[in-house]
C-alpha cells in the first residue's frame, strides 16, 4: 500500500473515530418493526438505534444519542441513546392484566413499547381486562420494566371519550393535571388583593364587555370604550393577567410550559392550565372584578391612533356577548350598547381595510362545528363563517399584539435585541409558489413576483376576482399551501401574511404559553428591569412544536367526528368539490359537511385508465379525456367509513341520482365487456 493510501486510510479511521464519539440531541421515532431513528435538527441523516439501545426512551422522546458507528461513504450513522431529556408522552391508554401478586398495563399502540408494571396499591379500582389510562411514573436504567399507576378507568360504552383521550395522549398532551399542580392552583386567592389593585390603572367604571363563542368558558380578552372630553375615544384591549397568578419556577408554570397550549377537540377542551385558573380566576366573566394586562388606545372616530398606553389594570366586565349577539346588533342596529358596538365595528372595518391595503393577505378559511348528543356522537355539522362580529375582535387583538411587539422591538440590551417570543411568518416558498402561479395563470389570473409585496397584492387581487367562482375554493387551498408556517422565534423577521414588521401573541395567555412569556417580558420592561432569558429561543421552539401537535390533534378529532357522522350515511349521494389529486385517486370534500374522503383510481377503472398530471392538479382519462381537477364539482356516494383509521372512502357518481345523466362534462359510457 502506498504512503498516500495509508495516510488517507488513517485519516478516514481518525474521522470515523471522531464521528463515533459524537453525542447528538434529537427526537426518537420508533417504527412499527421496533427499530428507532433519532432525528437531529440541522444534521444530515438520522441516527439508527436498535431496540436494545433505547435506554428507556420511548417514541417521540427528546434524547441524547451517542454515535458509535458511521459509514463515511454513505453518511449513515448508528448510535446508542445515553439520556432521555424529555418524554413526549407519559400517559397511555390500554388494558390491565391482573394476577394474584402483580399487575401489568398493556398499552394500545402500534409503536412497540414495554408493558408497565403496576403495583397492586396503584390500581385505583381497576380490574382485570379493564380499559384504563395509565401514567408512567418511574423507569430507572437498571429496571427491565417501567413502573406505572392507573389514573382513570375508561367506560366500555363511551367509545368517543376513549378516542378523544387517545388522540391527546398520542400527541403528548397530558389528560390530567398532577395533584401538586391542582393543589397549587387551589391555594391561589379568589379575592383581589386591595394592595395590588392600588398599583394598577383602575378601569372598572368604564363600559367593558367580552365577545366570544356561545359555548366559551375561558374569556381571556375584553374590550372597553368611552368618549373623552377632547372628542376622541379611549378603547381598551384587556387581557387576562395570567402571569400574576402563574409565577416562574412554580409547578403551575412548569405544567403550563410543558403543555404550551390548550387543545380544542369537538367535545372538549384539554386546557393548558387548570380550570380554577382558566375558567374562574382569570376568565373575564361578567359582573366580576378581574386583574388584566391592557393595551389602551386613544383614537378618533376613524380609528387613527393618537396615543397608547401599556400596563396592568383592573376591570369589571359589564356584559358577556356571544358572536351571534354582536352580529345581530351590527345587522339590525338594535341591542344593548348598540352605539358603542357599531362604532367599534366601524373602526375595526377601517383597520381591516387599511391592513389589506398595506399587503396583508386575505385568505379565508372555513371551519366546522359539530352538533353532539349527550354521549358526544355527532348529529349535525355546521360550517362556521367569519362575520363582522368575529372581525371586530380579530382587528383589535391584532392591534394589541402588533403594538406590544413594536414597543419591545425598540429596546436594545448591550446593542442587541432583547430575547422575545415574536410570532413570525416567512415569505412564500418559491418551489411551492412556481407551480401554483402556473396553475392560477391557466385560470386567467396574473401574478407579479417582482417583490414580496407584489406577490401579496397579486394574491389579494386573485382572491377578490375569484370570489363566487368555481375555482375560488381550490385557489384558496393551494395558495395557503404555498405559504410558510407561522412560528415563535426570537429572530424578528416580521409577519408576511399580516404585513406587520413586528408581531407577537399577547392576547390569549389562558390558552397559549408564549403569551405568558410576552406578558413577563413586557412587564419587566415597564418596570425598567428588562429580563434577559437566554433560553427564550428554546422555549419558542418548544411552543411552536406543541402548537403543531395541537393543530394535528384537532384535525384528527374533527376527522374522527366526520367519519362517525357519515357512518350513518353509507350509500347516500352528496355533492362535493375535488380537494386534492394524487396518482392513486382524488380527494373530495362534501359541500354540505366539509367531510373529505378518497375516490380511488381502482374504483374508476370501470370507466377509464387515469393518469396523474401533477402540474395541472388533475387526473386525466387516457381514452376518454375525462378530467378530474382540483376545484371541480362532483357527486360522490359514501362507500365506507373506517372510524379506527379515520378514513372515508367515496365512489364517484355522475349526478345526485347516481346515474350518468345530466353531467356538466362529456358523458362517458362504461366500456362494454367483450364476449369471450
Amino acid at each position: 500500500m502506498s504512503k498516500a493510501k495509508q495516510k488517507q486510510k488513517s485519516k478516514q479511521k481518525s474521522r470515523a473515530k471522531v464521528a463515533a464519539q459524537l453525542i447528538l440531541k434529537g427526537k426518537l421515532e420508533v417504527t412499527r418493526s421496533g427499530m428507532g431513528y433519532v432525528i437531529v435538527e440541522n444534521t444530515e441523516g438520522d441516527v439508527l438505534v436498535r431496540p436494545g439501545d433505547f435506554n428507556t426512551a420511548l417514541n417521540g422522546d427528546t434524547v441524547r444519542v451517542k454515535v458509535v458507528k458511521e459509514n463515511l461513504r454513505t453518511g449513515k450513522k448508528e448510535g446508542k441513546i445515553t439520556e432521555v431529556i424529555a418524554r413526549k408522552q407519559t400517559e397511555f391508554i390500554g388494558y390491565v392484566q391482573l394476577s394474584t401478586n402483580y399487575a401489568f398495563f398493556i398499552p394500545d399502540t402500534d409503536k412497540p413499547m414495554p408493558d408497565l408494571f403496576i403495583p397492586l396499591t396503584d390500581l385505583n379500582g381497576a380490574k382485570n381486562k379493564d380499559r384504563v389510562v395509565a401514567r408512567l411514573v418511574k423507569w430507572d436504567k437498571d429496571d427491565k420494566k417501567p413502573v406505572g399507576t392507573i389514573i382513570s378507568i375508561m367506560q366500555p360504552e363511551d367509545e368517543n371519550d376513549a378516542a378523544m383521550k387517545e388522540l391527546l395522549a398520542q400527541a403528548g398532551f397530558p389528560l390530567f393535571f398532577p395533584d401538586d399542580v391542582l393543589e397549587e392552583a387551589a391555594r391561589l386567592p379568589e379575592v383581589l388583593d386591595p394592595a395590588e389593585i392600588k398599583k394598577r390603572r383602575d378601569c372598572r367604571e368604564i363600559l367593558t364587555f367580552t365577545i366570544d363563542p356561545v359555548d366559551a368558558k375561558d374569556f381571556d380578552d375584553a374590550i372597553s370604550i368611552r368618549q373623552l372630553a377632547n372628542g376622541n375615544y379611549e378603547i381598551g384591549v384587556h387581557i387576562a393577567d395570567v402571569s400574576h397568578y402563574v409565577l416562574p419556577g412554580t409547578e403551575l408554570d412548569e405544567e403550563g410550559y410543558k403543555r404550551a397550549t390548550s387543545v380544542y377537540l369537538p367535545d372538549r377542551v384539554n386546557p393548558m392550565l387548570p380550570e380554577k385558573i382558566s375558567n374562574e380566576l382569570c376568565s373575564l366573566r361578567p359582573h366580576e372584578d378581574k386583574f388584566t394586562f391592557s393595551a389602551i388606545f386613544q383614537m378618533d372616530a376613524k380609528g387613527a391612533i393618537k396615543q397608547y398606553w401599556l400596563g396592568k389594570t383592573v376591570i369589571h366586565s359589564n356584559h358577556r356577548y356571544a358572536y351571534e349577539d354582536v352580529q345581530s346588533i351590527i345587522e339590525t342596529k338594535k341591542g344593548i350598547n348598540k352605539d358603542e358596538i357599531l362604532l367599534l365595528n366601524d373602526i375595526a372595518q377601517r383597520m381591516r381595510k387599511a391592513r389589506f391595503a398595506k399587503g396583508a393577505i386575505n385568505f379565508s378559511s372555513q371551519e366546522v362545528r359539530f352538533k353532539l348528543d349527550e354521549k358526544g356522537k355527532p348529529i349535525g355539522i355546521v360550517v362556521k363563517e367569519s362575520k363582522e362580529s368575529h372581525q371586530l375582535i380579530e382587528e383589535f387583538m391584532l392591534l394589541a399584539n402588533r403594538t406590544v411587539a413594536e414597543n419591545v422591538a425598540k429596546l436594545k440590551i448591550n446593542k442587541k435585541p432583547l430575547p422575545f417570543p415574536y410570532r413570525v411568518h416567512d415569505r412564500p416558498d418559491v418551489d411551492k409558489l412556481t407551480p401554483f402561479i402556473a396553475f392560477a395563470t391557466k385560470h386567467g389570473y396574473k401574478f407579479d413576483v417582482s417583490t414580496p409585496q407584489a406577490i401579496a397584492a397579486s394574491f389579494n387581487a386573485m382572491l377578490k376576482e375569484a370570489e363566487g367562482k368555481p375555482e375560488q375554493h381550490v385557489l384558496e387551498q393551494l395558495g395557503i399551501r404555498t405559504m410558510a408556517k407561522a412560528i415563535y422565534t426570537t429572530e424578528n423577521i416580521g409577519h408576511y401574511g399580516l404585513a406587520f414588521e413586528h408581531y407577537c401573541h399577547f392576547t390569549s395567555p389562558i390558552r397559549r404559553y408564549p403569551d405568558v412569556m410576552v406578558h413577563r417580558v413586557l412587564q419587566s420592561i415597564l418596570e425598567e428591569k428588562p429580563m434577559v432569558d437566554k433560553k427564550m429561543e428554546e422555549k419558542c421552539k418548544h411552543s411552536s412544536e406543541r402548537e403543531r401537535a395541537a393543530m394535528e390533534c384537532e384535525r384528527a378529532g374533527n376527522k374522527y367526528k366526520q367519519v362517525e357522522f357519515l357512518q350513518k350515511h353509507i350509500g347516500e349521494v352528496f355533492e362535493g368539490v375535488v380537494s386534492g389529486v394524487a396518482s392513486f385517486g382524488f380527494f373530495v370534500e362534501t359541500v354540505e359537511h366539509k367531510c373529505e374522503g378518497l375516490v380511488s383510481v381502482i374504483g374508476l377503472s370501470d370507466y377509464d385508465d387515469f393518469r396523474h398530471v401533477e402540474s395541472d392538479y388533475s387526473l386525466v382519462g387516457l381514452r376518454s379525456g375525462r378530467t378530474f381537477r382540483m376545484g371541480d364539482k362532483v357527486f360522490i356516494r359514501v362507500a365506507a367509513a373506517n372510524l379506527e383509521k379515520r378514513q372515508l372512502d367515496y365512489e364517484w357518481v355522475m349526478n345526485a341520482n347516481g346515474d350518468e345523466a345530466g353531467t356538466s362534462r362529456p358523458k362517458t359510457k362504461k366500456p362494454s365487456k367483450k364476449k369471450k
